[in-house]
Protein backbone atom coordinates (compact mmCIF):
# COMPACT_ATOMS: atom_id res chain seq x y z
CA UNK A 1 0.00 0.00 0.00
CA UNK A 2 1.57 3.09 -0.58
CA UNK A 3 1.53 6.22 1.58
CA UNK A 4 -1.01 8.61 2.19
CA UNK A 5 -0.54 12.40 2.46
CA UNK A 6 -1.28 11.93 6.14
CA UNK A 7 0.80 8.82 6.73
CA UNK A 8 4.05 9.10 9.49
CA UNK A 9 6.12 7.19 6.58
CA UNK A 10 6.07 10.20 4.21
CA UNK A 11 9.35 12.10 4.70
CA UNK A 12 9.35 15.98 4.61
CA UNK A 13 11.21 15.74 1.70
CA UNK A 14 8.38 14.02 -0.24
CA UNK A 15 6.06 16.40 1.34
CA UNK A 16 7.97 19.32 0.14
CA UNK A 17 8.40 17.77 -3.49
CA UNK A 18 4.44 17.55 -3.83
CA UNK A 19 4.12 20.56 -2.45
CA UNK A 20 6.59 22.48 -4.80
CA UNK A 21 6.56 20.12 -7.89
CA UNK A 22 5.67 23.04 -9.76
CA UNK A 23 8.20 25.64 -8.56
CA UNK A 24 10.72 22.86 -9.60
CA UNK A 25 9.27 22.01 -12.87
CA UNK A 26 9.42 25.68 -13.87
CA UNK A 27 12.77 26.15 -12.42
CA UNK A 28 14.61 22.87 -14.40
CA UNK A 29 12.16 24.31 -17.94
CA UNK A 30 14.51 27.44 -17.60
CA UNK A 31 17.86 25.66 -17.65
CA UNK A 32 16.72 23.30 -19.83
CA UNK A 33 15.07 25.29 -21.87
CA UNK A 34 12.48 22.50 -22.82
CA UNK A 35 9.60 21.21 -20.32
CA UNK A 36 9.22 17.77 -21.61
CA UNK A 37 13.24 17.50 -20.33
CA UNK A 38 12.28 19.46 -17.21
CA UNK A 39 9.79 17.04 -16.36
CA UNK A 40 12.30 14.08 -16.83
CA UNK A 41 14.38 15.53 -14.91
CA UNK A 42 12.08 16.32 -11.78
CA UNK A 43 10.80 12.73 -11.77
CA UNK A 44 14.50 11.64 -11.61
CA UNK A 45 15.02 13.97 -8.86
CA UNK A 46 11.71 12.79 -6.69
CA UNK A 47 12.50 9.33 -7.99
CA UNK A 48 15.95 10.09 -5.82
CA UNK A 49 14.62 11.85 -2.77
CA UNK A 50 11.60 8.90 -2.45
CA UNK A 51 14.73 6.44 -1.84
CA UNK A 52 16.77 9.03 0.67
CA UNK A 53 17.60 6.96 3.83
CA UNK A 54 18.75 9.89 6.05
CA UNK A 55 16.48 12.77 4.99
CA UNK A 56 17.02 13.83 8.88
CA UNK A 57 20.06 15.81 8.14
CA UNK A 58 18.42 17.84 5.22
CA UNK A 59 17.32 21.55 7.16
CA UNK A 60 15.98 23.08 4.55
CA UNK A 61 14.01 21.15 2.29
CA UNK A 62 12.76 23.30 -0.49
CA UNK A 63 16.37 24.58 -1.03
CA UNK A 64 17.76 21.08 -0.68
CA UNK A 65 15.04 20.20 -3.87
CA UNK A 66 15.65 23.30 -5.71
CA UNK A 67 19.55 22.43 -5.61
CA UNK A 68 19.26 18.45 -6.25
CA UNK A 69 16.92 19.89 -9.31
CA UNK A 70 19.66 22.67 -10.33
CA UNK A 71 22.27 19.65 -10.71
CA UNK A 72 20.53 17.20 -12.14
CA UNK A 73 19.90 19.72 -14.98
CA UNK A 74 22.92 20.60 -15.60
CA UNK A 75 24.03 16.82 -15.49
CA UNK A 76 21.59 17.26 -18.37
CA UNK A 77 23.22 19.85 -20.56
CA UNK A 78 26.19 18.32 -19.90
CA UNK A 79 25.79 14.74 -21.42
CA UNK A 80 23.97 16.71 -24.37
CA UNK A 81 27.21 18.46 -24.82
CA UNK A 82 29.13 15.54 -24.63
CA UNK A 83 27.17 13.94 -27.16
CA UNK A 84 26.65 16.81 -29.67
CA UNK A 85 30.34 17.04 -29.22
CA UNK A 86 31.48 13.21 -30.21
CA UNK A 87 28.28 13.14 -32.57
CA UNK A 88 30.53 15.03 -35.43
CA UNK A 89 33.19 12.63 -35.30
CA UNK A 90 31.35 9.64 -34.70
CA UNK A 91 32.60 8.04 -31.38
CA UNK A 92 31.29 8.48 -28.05
CA UNK A 93 33.82 8.51 -25.00
CA UNK A 94 34.29 4.77 -23.72
CA UNK A 95 32.27 5.12 -20.50
CA UNK A 96 29.13 6.05 -22.48
CA UNK A 97 30.14 3.83 -25.48
CA UNK A 98 30.27 0.89 -23.28
CA UNK A 99 26.89 0.40 -21.46
CA UNK A 100 26.29 -2.52 -21.98
CA UNK A 101 25.39 -4.71 -18.82
CA UNK A 102 27.44 -7.50 -18.05
CA UNK A 103 25.59 -10.99 -17.79
CA UNK A 104 25.14 -10.68 -14.30
CA UNK A 105 23.96 -7.41 -14.10
CA UNK A 106 21.69 -7.94 -16.98
CA UNK A 107 19.85 -10.74 -15.35
CA UNK A 108 19.33 -8.36 -12.12
CA UNK A 109 18.51 -5.55 -14.84
CA UNK A 110 15.78 -8.04 -16.04
CA UNK A 111 14.87 -9.30 -12.68
CA UNK A 112 14.08 -5.70 -11.80
CA UNK A 113 12.22 -5.08 -15.30
CA UNK A 114 9.92 -8.18 -14.79
CA UNK A 115 9.55 -6.49 -11.09
CA UNK A 116 8.21 -3.11 -12.56
CA UNK A 117 6.19 -4.88 -14.86
CA UNK A 118 4.02 -6.41 -12.42
CA UNK A 119 3.67 -2.99 -9.85
CA UNK A 120 2.95 -0.90 -13.25
CA UNK A 121 -0.28 -3.40 -13.71
CA UNK A 122 -1.09 -2.43 -10.27
CA UNK A 123 -2.04 0.62 -11.91
CA UNK A 124 -5.37 2.28 -12.22
CA UNK A 125 -6.03 2.03 -16.04
CA UNK A 126 -5.98 5.47 -16.91
CA UNK A 127 -2.86 6.04 -14.84
CA UNK A 128 -1.12 3.27 -16.69
CA UNK A 129 -2.02 4.23 -20.16
CA UNK A 130 -0.27 7.83 -19.33
CA UNK A 131 2.82 6.30 -17.68
CA UNK A 132 2.97 4.01 -20.59
CA UNK A 133 2.69 6.38 -23.66
CA UNK A 134 4.87 8.31 -21.70
CA UNK A 135 8.11 5.95 -20.25
CA UNK A 136 7.85 3.51 -23.69
CA UNK A 137 6.43 5.22 -26.08
CA UNK A 138 8.40 8.24 -25.11
CA UNK A 139 5.68 10.81 -25.97
CA UNK A 140 6.03 14.62 -24.93
CA UNK A 141 3.04 15.19 -22.16
CA UNK A 142 1.39 17.52 -24.45
CA UNK A 143 1.29 15.01 -26.96
CA UNK A 144 -0.60 12.71 -24.28
CA UNK A 145 -3.07 14.80 -23.26
CA UNK A 146 -3.96 15.47 -27.23
CA UNK A 147 -4.08 11.96 -27.65
CA UNK A 148 -6.40 11.20 -24.66
CA UNK A 149 -8.48 13.81 -24.14
CA UNK A 150 -7.33 15.67 -20.68
CA UNK A 151 -5.31 18.27 -19.65
CA UNK A 152 -1.47 18.43 -19.36
CA UNK A 153 -2.25 18.68 -15.28
CA UNK A 154 -4.00 15.86 -15.84
CA UNK A 155 -1.37 14.18 -17.50
CA UNK A 156 1.83 15.34 -14.53
CA UNK A 157 -0.71 14.15 -11.95
CA UNK A 158 -1.07 10.45 -13.04
CA UNK A 159 2.37 10.69 -14.00
CA UNK A 160 3.28 11.77 -11.06
CA UNK A 161 0.58 8.70 -9.04
CA UNK A 162 2.14 6.24 -10.57
CA UNK A 163 6.59 7.08 -10.02
CA UNK A 164 4.72 7.51 -6.05
CA UNK A 165 3.13 3.92 -6.88
CA UNK A 166 5.87 2.20 -8.28
CA UNK A 167 8.62 3.42 -5.88
CA UNK A 168 6.53 2.53 -3.04
CA UNK A 169 5.87 -1.11 -4.15
CA UNK A 170 9.24 -1.97 -5.33
CA UNK A 171 10.70 -0.43 -1.90
CA UNK A 172 7.71 -2.88 -0.69
CA UNK A 173 8.79 -5.62 -2.90
CA UNK A 174 12.84 -5.57 -2.31
CA UNK A 175 12.94 -5.62 0.96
Amino acid sequence: MSPTPTSPQRSPLVDAFQTHYHALLTAAARVLRSRDCAADVVQDAYLKVAAMDDVASVTNPLAFLHRMTRNLSIDVLREREVRDRHMETGQLPEHVADATPGGERRAIAQQRLALLASVVDELPPRCREVFFLRKVELLHPEDIANRLGISRNMVEKHLRKALVHCQARLEELER
